[in-house]
C-alpha cells in the first residue's frame, strides 16, 4: 500500500499562502476605506460602484456588512495575517505542531463558510456583486481547498490512506476545483440576476 510522502516544507502551498493573504487583505483595507468614506459622506458614490449590479455600497451599508456588529472588512484586515505569517514562516522553515495545523484550518474552514454565506446573500437577497468581495471570494476558494488537502495528504487530520492518497493527487487540481466553483457562482449568479443581460 503507497502512502503520500510526506512534505515538511510545502513550497508551493507557502507561495499561495502568501499570495493569497496579500490579495485577499488588500480587498479588505479596499473596502474598509469605503466604508469609511461611507459613513463620513452616506451620499457619497463609492468607487466600487460601477452600476445597480455590480458595487459594493449596498453590500456595506447592509446588515449582512456588519454581521458581528462591526464592517466584515476588519474581519479580513486581521484574518489574512494569518496565512502571510504562516506562508512567510514556512518558507523560513518553521514547522509547525499538529494542533496549530488544526487551528489554522477551523480559520480556513469558518472563512470559506462566511464567504459562502456571503455569496448566498449577495446572489439572492442583495442582488448585487461587490467587486472588492468577489476578490475575497476568489482566494479564500482555493486557500480553503488548498489548506485542507494538505493537512490531510499529510496525515496532520488523521484520515485512512486512500483519503491521504487522493488528497495528495487532489492538490495539483486546485486551481481546477477553484475554477469549477467559480463556474458554479457565476451561473447562479447569472440564472438569478441577469448579470450577462444587464451588463450588455
Amino acid at each position: 500500500m503507497t502512502h503520500p510522502v510526506t512534505r515538511t516544507r510545502p513550497t508551493a502551498l507557502a507561495v499561495w499562502l502568501i499570495i493569497a493573504g496579500v490579495i485577499g487583505w488588500w480587498a479588505a483595507f479596499s473596502l474598509t476605506m469605503e466604508r469609511i468614506h461611507l459613513l463620513a459622506n452616506p451620499d457619497a458614490i463609492l468607487g466600487c460602484d460601477i452600476s445597480p449590479l455590480v458595487q459594493c455600497g449596498k453590500n456595506l451599508a447592509s446588515w449582512q456588512g456588519s454581521l458581528f456588529g462591526f464592517p466584515n472588512p476588519i474581519l479580513g484586515l486581521t484574518g489574512w495575517m494569518a496565512p502571510i505569517v504562516v506562508g512567510v514562516a514556512i518558507l523560513a522553515g518553521a514547522r509547525f505542531a499538529r494542533w496549530f495545523w488544526w487551528m489554522f484550518e477551523t480559520g480556513v474552514t469558518l472563512a470559506f463558510v462566511f464567504v459562502i454565506w456571503l455569496i448566498g446573500q449577495s446572489i439572492f437577497v442583495l442582488g448585487t456583486l461587490c467587486p472588492w468581495c468577489m476578490v475575497t471570494w476568489a482566494v479564500t476558494i482555493p486557500t480553503f481547498y488548498a489548506v485542507t488537502l494538505h493537512i490531510l495528504r499529510t496525515g496532520i487530520l488523521p484520515a485512512p490512506a486512500v483519503i491521504r492518497s487522493g488528497a495528495d493527487r487532489l492538490m495539483g487540481w486546485v486551481p481546477l476545483l477553484a475554477v469549477i466553483s467559480y463556474a458554479i457562482v457565476a451561473v447562479l449568479a447569472q440564472l438569478r440576476l441577469d448579470v450577462l443581460g444587464a451588463l450588455f
